[in-house]
């Protein structure tokens, strides 16, 4: 745990100590969120929240002063608060929207940007807004990523998720989750590569929940080799639209922590199932009694 006797003896050890990061419902609101506007990279993780609210301003009076001079304090230092606010979001290369937007929402309450806002405002501004893989110890353990895609210039975005599974030692299977979009009804083809090789083909049946739809490949261990000696994956999607037009499309996808994530999840792999054994010599029972058969 983070407060710890174990943990706080690891972190005052004076050496070198190694984390890694979680985003999963990781939120970072109010005077968190000033904070990370200021930072020189900005990532705001798919599985992660940021929210923001409006300021309070909160005065402590001695003695006993006029009504009109304490109300006249307060307005100019609310005013003072609000340019002080907007200087800073100009100075971070966010637009005003943010500041319009900050000062509609009450500050008992919270608003939590979407990812279109995240984009337009300029606070994240990637194409692809991606996790890294990361082993989710369910019933079934399985390595995870998500990613939320930017199409219509940032006005939405698709979710993708991949789940890797390990079957057996040799045997790995990859599943990938999507949103489809309004030409969903083509005849779709979806292919990882790594490098030259192309490890997992998902083939063209995908089974579909509400907006999204799942594919699902095995990889051998040879294959496993390939995926984990390169920094990226290349999705390759092809999409057959109704005027017999084949649309395609290729996308990175950052294999950061995978191979960490999959040598601890492969640990747990149960051993692959040997090759059937030739046919040898069969043994006959004889029973007391009995002559054995001819």
């Amino acid at each position: 745990m983070q407060v710890d006797d174990a943990c706080l003896k690891v972190k005052t050890s004076g050496g070198e100590v190694e984390g890694e990061i979680s985003t999963f419902h990781a939120m970072c609101n109010s005077a968190c969120s000033y904070l990370f506007l200021g930072a020189t990279k900005r990532e705001v993780a798919p599985d992660a929240v940021l929210g923001v609210h409006n300021s309070k301003l909160t005065l402590v009076v001695h003695g006993r002063p006029p009504p009109q001079l304490l109300a006249d304090f307060r307005e100019r230092s609310k005013a003072k608060a609000d340019q002080e606010r907007r200087s800073f979001i100009a100075a971070m290369g966010i637009s005003h929207d943010l500041d319009d937007l900050i000062r509609t929402v009450k500050f008992e309450n919270m608003h939590v940007l979407t990812r279109p806002e995240l984009y337009r405002f300029g606070i994240d501004t990637r194409s692809i807004a991606d996790t890294a893989w990361t082993l989710e110890t369910a019933a079934r353990p399985y390595v995870r990523k998500i990613a939320l895609a930017n199409i219509d210039n940032g006005e939405s975005f698709r979710t993708m998720e991949w789940r890797l599974f390990c079957e057996n030692k040799s045997r790995a299977r990859l599943m990938f989750i999507r949103e489809f979009g309004k030409d969903a009804a083509g005849v779709r083809s979806v292919i990882v590569m790594a490098g030259s090789e192309k490890p997992v083909d998902f083939g063209t049946f995908p089974a579909r929940t509400g907006t999204y739809e799942a594919w699902s490949g095995t990889i051998s261990s040879d294959a496993m080799q390939a995926v984990l000696a390169v920094p990226r994956l290349q999705m390759g999607e092809a999409t057959l639209l109704p005027d017999g037009q084949a649309k395609q499309e290729i996308f990175d996808v950052d294999t950061s922590g995978l191979e960490p994530a999959w040598t601890k999840l492969r640990a747990s792999c149960p051993a692959a199932p040997n090759p059937a054994a030739p046919a040898g010599p069969r043994a006959a029972t004889v029973a007391p009694g009995s002559a054995p058969a001819p």
